[in-house]
This record gives C-alpha cells, sequence and structure tokens, in this order.
C-alpha cells in the first residue's frame, strides 16, 4: 500500500485548503483511513477518520465543524477540506491506511499500518 498526499501550502487564517490522498487500499471492504498532523515539538495528532465501507467518520475536537473528511471514488483519494483555518493548524499533515477495527481508538497513530510522506500546511 502506497500513499501519497498533496495539496499542503501557505494559507491565511481563516482560509480554506483541500488535502489529498491518493493510495491502493481503499476497497470496499471496512478500512479505516485517517488524517494525522505534527507540529514541531508535538506529538502527532489525529485530526479525522473514515471507514471507507460505510463512510462513518469521526474528528478531533479541535477541527470539528471545520474539517470534513470524505472519499472521492473517481480519483481514489480521500480528501481532507480545511476550513476556517486557524494557526493551530500549522502542521505536517500525514494520511494513514489500515486502522484500528475498533473506532473508539481511530485517533491512535499506533494503530495504522501505511503511511504517507506528509505534506506540509502553514497557516498565517
Amino acid at each position: 500500500v502506497q500513499l501519497v498526499e498533496s495539496g499542503g501550502g501557505s494559507v491565511n487564517t481563516g482560509g480554506s485548503l483541500r488535502l489529498s490522498c491518493a493510495g491502493s487500499g481503499y476497497s470496499d471492504s471496512t478500512n479505516c483511513v485517517g488524517w494525522f498532523r505534527q507540529a514541531p515539538g508535538k506529538e502527532r495528532e489525529g485530526v479525522a477518520g473514515m471507514w471507507t465501507g460505510d463512510g462513518n467518520s469521526f474528528y478531533a475536537d479541535s477541527v470539528k465543524g471545520r474539517f470534513t473528511i470524505s472519499r472521492n471514488n473517481a480519483k481514489n483519494t480521500v480528501d481532507l477540506q480545511m476550513s476556517d483555518v486557524k494557526l493551530d493548524d500549522t502542521a505536517m499533515y500525514y494520511c494513514a491506511s489500515g486502522g484500528p477495527y475498533y473506532r473508539y481508538i481511530w485517533s491512535r497513530a499506533d494503530q495504522y499500518n501505511y503511511w504517507g510522506q506528509g505534506t506540509q500546511v502553514t497557516v498565517s
């Protein structure tokens, strides 16, 4: 499984950005795909997770109502739409696949098997 993120860049506070994660493994069977971020000096944190089988999604409290995770079947990507971005959203963003069977631990990075290389998001 290979994951490749794209769409990162610089954005002003209050602006929007859309990240995409292209990869294999987004089958119709249950597979948890997550977006994580890591700022300098901080631990990697789960931002959003989605089960590709039924489309159920979960969000960190810090991004709820501002970020949306979705699957683009035509492009075979899992996207993260970021809106009303804040300075604290500045980080390297990673997508991950092969996540946990139990949904309540979707945000645990150690539960994912495959990772992309990351894409930088800078809010100013």
